[in-house]
Parts: C-alpha cells; structure tokens; sequence
C-alpha cells in the first residue's frame, strides 16, 4: 500500500470572527525518506499564498455553530453562546481556591491529563521569559480544585506544548535553542530535558499513537515543521528527528521527511541541515486527532492539516486564512469529543472560533475586555464536558494579569 502525506490549506474568506477552513493529511510511513504530496510548494508562506488563492478549493463555510453566537459577555467578561457558563480558576499572583499556591504570571500553553480518583490535571506554563515553568491544577470529579502546585521550575519561555498518551505533558521552550522537557504532572517524578527532540525555538508538540511519532513546530517566520520518531514509543530519550522538505525530482506537489543529523542544532540550526526544508510563517499550535494533523501559522493566520491517505493520488489545495488585512493571529487549538476545532485567534479582541467535522466555522467565545491579552491553552477535560483556557494578559494586557478560566455548558459528545 502506498502511503502519502498530503499537506492541503483552502482559501475562503469568512470574515474576522470566522475560520476559513482547510482539509489536508499527514504520512503514517516511518520511513525518513518517504515520499509526500504537498499542496504549496514554496518555502515562502506568503508568496506561496498568493499563488495558491486563485486555484484552492474551500473546504469550510461561515455559519452560526452547533450553538449559535455569543452573547453578551458575562459577570468574568467573557461572552459565551447561551447555555455557557465561565468561572475563573485562578488569578495571576493570586492564591489558588483554598490552596496556598500563587498562580505565576503569564499563563501560556496548557492542557489536561487524566488524574487520581476519576478527577484530572491541567498543566499550564508560564511564558516568561526569566523563570518561567510549568503548574498543575488538580481538580476533583466535580471539578473542584483540590490541589495546585510548581511542576516545572526555570526555564526560558515556555511556549504551547503538549500532553502524550502516557500521561505526561512536554513543555516546550521558545528561544532560539530551545528545548523540550517532560514533566509529571502527578509528581511521581521530576522533569527531565529531552535533548533528542531537538533545540530551535519551540513552539507546540503533538502524538501520533497511531504511527507512534511525534510533530513539533517553530516559532520563526522561516521556522520548519518536523516529525520525532522515539526508538521505543513512551521513551522519548532516544530517537530520530526529521524534518519536512521539498522533493524536486518527483515534481512540485511531493514532500518527503529528512534527517536532523545534529539535534543540537549548533553550529547548524535544525531547520538548515536539510535542502529545500519547508518554512512554515510562524507555526505555533499543533494537534492530532482521528488521523488529523493540525498546525497553525501565526504570521500569515493559516490552519493546515494533514491526513493520511492510501494510494498515489496528489491532492491539490491553497491557502486558509483567518479572514482580515493583515491577516488575523491565530495561535494554540484543541479538539472537543465531537471532533470540532476550537481555534484561539485574535488582533485586538481575543476569540475562539469553532470549526466543525462538517466544515462550519463559527465564533464561540470573546473576550471584550482583554485587547492587549491572547487565548491561551485551550484544552478539554478527559470526559469533554469542561474546557480550560487563559487570558494570558488579562485585562491589563500585562502577564502579572493573566486569568484561567473554565467553561462549561452542552459540549456535544458527537457531531449531528
């Protein structure tokens, strides 16, 4: 069976508040040097863009939702469709509920694991750039908190990250020559750097259980898209680091995963060890899902994702922009039971925007008040009924005013 990854974007204008949306695929071959069908192929995002906008096909459509459109904000300042609630977690610089734990400032990247007890965890970082780390707040079945606590200390701008399906989450830093590191957000252990994955500016990771690899983006506007492929799966000290490039000999549309010799990525940056690597405008979020990669690009508001497929066939496409001029910012994303995106976006007003397993792209929540602030974390509780996220800058726009909210209300376990 032959086995492609098809890298696919849709160029349909939605407007501000909506996802034009895309449709793609990623390779499930372990092969480093397999071949791959890539719908643009430049290595300049923006130009790439505008060649691609007069062929793309859309693949999503405004629409109001699965829940219509939000409401006036609430008593928290954040504007939800009817039958939503919001309550806030923790305050930056303030205790956590009864425990004598001071949220950090700058909560960033975040996501939920299942915890003790039936309860959970929800790992946020904080992006600072001078110690910055990792919490976990552990809630109970009813989702009260029950304990908060440092997970991770001293590290340099921790950026989106990611959880794996052994229970831990990756931090991962955004400095030039960042690293990966794993923590337990259960305590059983203390972090550990996980130099194999590679030093660039980090941004967010995503597993793959299925081909058993992980994703990992960069934070650059030349920044490359790359795939870690552990010698043992849940082992993530050793392994190989690969990195997505052109393949000119098999024509234009074709991609093809080639090896990081030096992780280290000195005197050689990663993205610089492979002709012809792909540059991806400032990747950012990354998630996998029923087949699915997704990854979005900050610097020219795209969502890509990738899928994998059977057979020979290239698999045309465009781009995806979050409507606007310039285009919109959109940054870290997660998945609901139903398979709806939840994508954080925003130049000026902080969003999320729905998008649906059929394609509608709808604004699900604002928030009105936090101009100088971004959505962050976003991540679902195990059993999908709550979804945690930051303001990482509040009101103020500053992090020491950053905000952790839960939202809860009729998340459906499947799509209608």
């Amino acid at each position: 069976m032959d086995r492609r990854m098809v890298l696919r974007s849709t160029a349909a204008a939605l407007g501000a508040a909506a996802l034009s949306g895309t449709a793609a695929a990623c390779n499930r071959s372990s092969d480093s040097s397999d071949s791959s069908d890539f719908s643009d192929s430049s290595a300049a995002p923006r130009a790439a863009a505008a060649r691609a906008s007069a062929t793309s096909r859309a693949l999503t459509h405004p629409g109001p939702g699965p829940y219509g459109s939000p409401r006036a904000a609430d008593r928290f300042g954040v504007a939800l469709p009817a039958g939503f609630t919001s309550r806030i977690l923790a305050h930056c610089r303030v205790q956590v509920a009864s425990t004598d734990y001071v949220w950090p400032d700058g909560p960033c990247g975040g996501g939920c694991l299942p915890g003790a007890g039936g309860g959970w965890t929800y790992v946020a970082n904080s992006g600072v750039t001078f110690g910055g780390g990792a919490s976990a707040l552990r809630l109970r079945p009813d989702g009260s908190v029950a304990s908060a606590e440092r997970v991770l200390h001293g590290i340099t701008q921790p950026r989106a990250g990611g959880a794996t399906p052994w229970g831990t989450w990756l931090v991962c830093e955004g400095l030039f020559a960042g690293r990966v590191y794993e923590v337990y957000p259960d305590g059983s252990r203390a972090a550990v750097g996980r130099p194999a994955l590679g030093r660039f500016a980090h941004q967010g990771v995503a597993c793959d259980p299925d081909d058993r690899v992980l994703y990992l983006t960069e934070d650059r506007s030349d920044g490359c898209l790359y795939r870690f492929r552990p010698d043992r799966w849940g082992d993530l000290s050793r392994g190989s680091l690969e990195v997505l490039v052109g393949d000119p000999g098999a024509g234009p549309d074709h991609v093809r995963w080639a090896r990081v010799t030096d992780p280290d990525g000195f005197p050689r940056a990663t993205r610089r060890q492979a002709r012809d690597a792909r540059a991806f405008d400032r990747a950012a979020g990354c998630w996998y899902a029923n087949g699915v990669c997704y990854v979005t690009t900050r610097g020219d508001g795209r969502l890509w994702a990738l899928r994998t497929v059977s057979g020979g066939t290239a698999v045309s496409g465009g781009t995806a922009i979050f409507g606007g001029t310039p285009p919109t910012s959109i940054g870290q994303l997660t998945a609901a039971r139903s398979g709806d995106l939840f994508v954080a976006a925003g130049r000026g007003e902080p969003a999320l925007t729905l998008i649906t397993s059929a394609g509608e792209a709808a604004p699900f929540l604002r928030l009105p008040g936090h101009r100088g602030s971004e959505i962050t974390g976003p991540a679902f509780s195990p059993d999908g009924t709550r979804l945690y996220l930051s303001s990482r800058r509040g009101v103020t726009g500053r992090d020491r005013s950053g905000i952790t909210f839960e939202i809860t209300g009729p998340f459906r376990a499947a799509a209608d």
